[in-house]
């Protein structure tokens, strides 16, 4: 899911073990939202030349995509996720 706050985007993930984690939306690589990509287990992969990151991590593990993206604190309580966008 896509979420916007002010000029950054992020993506809000839930990976295939009921994990949510909350990455830069943005692929490093093209620039393509990552939201609109593919999520299997817990990899997120490009929509647009189908780099792939590690959702828990960040890490880049699938080239065109070198370069990791950034993953935020995240925690679910009551049913909803929680974020820490800034440290």
């Amino acid at each position: 899911m896509r979420f916007d706050r002010g000029e950054h985007t992020y993506a809000v993930v839930r990976t295939s073990e009921g994990i949510c984690s909350v990455i830069d939306g943005v692929c490093t690589h093209a620039k393509a939202h990552l939201a609109e990509g593919f999520v299997d287990g817990k990899i997120i992969e490009c929509p647009k030349h189908n780099g792939r990151f590690d959702c828990l991590t960040g890490e880049a593990v699938a080239t065109p995509a070198l370069v990791a993206v950034r993953v935020y604190e995240t925690r679910v309580e009551d049913e909803m996720i929680q974020a820490r966008l800034f440290s």
